[in-house]
This record gives structure tokens, C-alpha cells and sequence, in this order.
């Protein structure tokens, strides 16, 4: 679905990224780890169109993304969600979780002045499966809230719900259970499951090692914005560059 061939970032001349190739399977669940500053969340931005690549190609489903506007790449199927919250705190979660069908509204300003019968009916639609979605993620209850009010732990879930509400062909997740206990990274966990036994494709980026190896069907490892490993969770759990440059040190830490 999604391939990187030799991706390259530099800003004023460092190297983010360099050479990155790797593929993200439909229908699987890819997770992307490594260190702080390996290069993740600027791949993530890459991919999305916040950030264009100094060299290489990034194509999904046979289009090329590389120069390609983030509106543009978000109507192809793509939905993200942010490692720093990207949400409108004094809408409520249900507004919020509306601006994520914004590529489908298709309406006119003018239409949206005359408040035309089909644009009432198609609001009434979209608003639905919002409702839907916030019901999957257990914040039908909080729908009229500001979301500015929420615990940290609910507004990482109504990211997750926005980038949900249009069923796109392909998520990334960028730490999703970052800042979150226990019991919030164990919820999360499962509706990450939910959504790969539906036969979501995801690419997850993560340092929660527990929650990657028990949901990823492959893992690429990211140091120093090189790829240095690919495989199953359990090769590259053993792979002594991944012990290395990542693993090893969280032990070393802990």
C-alpha cells in the first residue's frame, strides 16, 4: 500500500533521514521505532506532506505522494494523528472529531449560506458517524464537551477517533499511548487491535516496546534517521543492532 524507496531529509545540511526504504502491507499493522531523534516523527511528516523529502520517492497505492500538498495526500486515504496534540480545545469533541470528514463535506460557500435541503442531509449524515466513532471509542458521553476540558488520556482518543472517522485506507499513528498509564495504554492497545483485526492498515510509531510487539506484523528500526533493521517483532527483537542503538539502552535505563 505504502512504499518508501531511499527517502532522504536534511535541514540546512544535517541529515534527518537517509536512504529510508521500506514497505507498509495492507492491511498489517507496521510499527516504526527507534531512539528520540532518530528521524519517526519526520518520516510520519514526510509521508503526510508537512514536510517534503530532500531526496527519494514515497508512493501509496500507486500514486506519488513527494511534492504532494497534506490536503491533497489526506484525500487519497491517509489520517494521522500527532505526538503533540493537534486538536481545537475550546470546540467540542464531537466538532473536533467532525473536521476529520472535512475532505468528504464537498460543499460550496455559497451552498453553505442557502443551507440547501441535501446540505442539511448530508451534516445530518456526517454527524452520525461521528457519533458512531465516538460511541467505538467510548466518548459518546463527552460528545458536547469542550475538548479543551478533557483529561489528557480522552483527548488522545478523540486524535484517534478523528483519524478513525473517515475510514481511510491507511493510518499513522505517531505515539499514541504517549503520556498515558496503564490502564489508558491497555484501552488504547485494544482498540489498536480492534482496528487491525478489521483489517485496518496502520503504521504505528512507538516506544511502548509491550504494546509493538504484541499488535505489530513488522517492525523497521530507525537510528539516526537510517534504517538499520526490518522484520517480525521477534527478529528484530533479536537483532543485535536493534539491542544496540535501542532496546539495550531502555534496559540500561530501567
Amino acid at each position: 500500500m505504502l512504499h518508501l524507496e531511499e527517502v532522504g531529509k536534511r535541514f540546512g545540511g544535517l541529515p534527518a533521514l537517509d536512504q529510508v526504504s521500506f514497505s507498509v502491507p495492507r492491511g498489517q499493522v507496521t510499527a516504526l521505532i527507534g531512539p528520540n531523534g532518530a528521524g519517526k516523527s519526520t518520516l510520519i511528516n514526510c509521508i503526510t506532506g508537512v514536510l517534503h523529502p530532500t531526496t527519494g520517492s514515497i508512493r501509496f497505492l500507486d500514486r506519488q505522494l513527494t511534492g504532494q500538498a497534506a490536503y491533497a495526500i489526506a484525500r487519497l486515504g491517509i489520517a494521522r494523528t500527532f505526538q503533540n496534540l493537534k486538536l481545537f480545545p475550546r470546540l467540542s469533541v464531537l466538532d473536533n472529531v467532525l473536521t476529520g470528514l472535512s475532505c468528504e463535506a464537498g460543499h460550496s460557500l455559497t451552498m453553505a449560506m442557502l443551507r440547501l435541503p441535501y446540505l442539511r442531509h448530508r451534516e445530518r449524515q456526517l454527524k452520525l458517524r461521528a457519533l458512531e466513532v465516538l460511541d467505538r471509542f467510548d466518548l459518546a458521553d463527552k460528545s458536547r464537551l469542550p475538548v479543551g476540558t478533557l483529561a489528557y488520556g480522552d483527548k488522545k482518543r478523540v486524535e484517534l477517533a478523528r483519524a478513525c472517522v473517515a475510514e481511510p485506507e491507511l493510518i499513522l499513528l505517531d505515539e499514541p499511548v504517549a503520556g498515558l498509564n496503564a490502564e489508558e495504554t491497555a484501552s488504547v492497545g485494544e482498540q489498536l487491535k480492534q482496528l487491525r483485526s478489521a483489517g485496518q492498515t496502520l503504521l504505528l510509531v512507538e516506544h511502548d516496546m509491550e504494546l509493538v510487539m504484541g499488535i505489530a506484523d513488522q517492525v523497521v528500526v530507525l537510528d539516526s534517521g537510517c534504517c538499520i533493521a526490518r522484520g517480525t517483532p521477534a527478529e528484530v527483537r533479536n537483532n543485535p543492532l536493534v539491542l544496540e542503538a535501542y532496546l539495550g539502552q531502555m534496559e540500561a535505563t530501567a
